[in-house]
């Protein structure tokens, strides 16, 4: 069992930045092969893909709306996954969660193919 604890969320202008971090504890991080991911949801909306990273951190995947704004990251001797997150705009505005996926020989954006999900931080940008 995986548990994962996200951290980071807050209020911010737009323009402004956010760092927001997810802690895995329970398993070996990176002996297990979680590729991990980052999905959000907006009020009224489904929860969709924002980024993923491979298990060692050598390949990224981005969702459209937030290429050149956020980046993935993570570091696997501390447990823990980041999504710097720049240049926020109001629609960014969501909850988000963090996702571990075992196994997995690619970066997923779909939802069903993560196995462990974080409860999520909210992150609002005002205008």
């Amino acid at each position: 069992q995986l548990q994962l604890v996200e951290s980071g969320g807050g209020l911010v202008q737009a323009g402004g930045s956010l760092r927001l971090s997810c802690a895995a504890s329970g398993r070996a991080f990176n002996a297990y092969g979680y590729n991990m991911g980052w999905f959000r949801q907006a009020p009224g909306k489904e929860r969709e893909f924002v980024a993923a990273i491979s298990q060692s951190g050598s390949s990224t995947y981005n969702a459209d709306s937030v290429k050149g704004r956020f980046t993935i990251s993570r570091d696997n001797a501390k447990n823990t996954v980041t999504l710097q997150m720049n240049s926020l705009k109001p629609e960014d505005t969501a909850v988000y969660y963090c996702a571990a996926a075992l196994g997995l020989l690619r970066l997923s954006p779909r939802r069903d193919e993560y196995d462990y999900w974080g409860k999520g931080t909210r992150v609002t940008v005002s205008s």
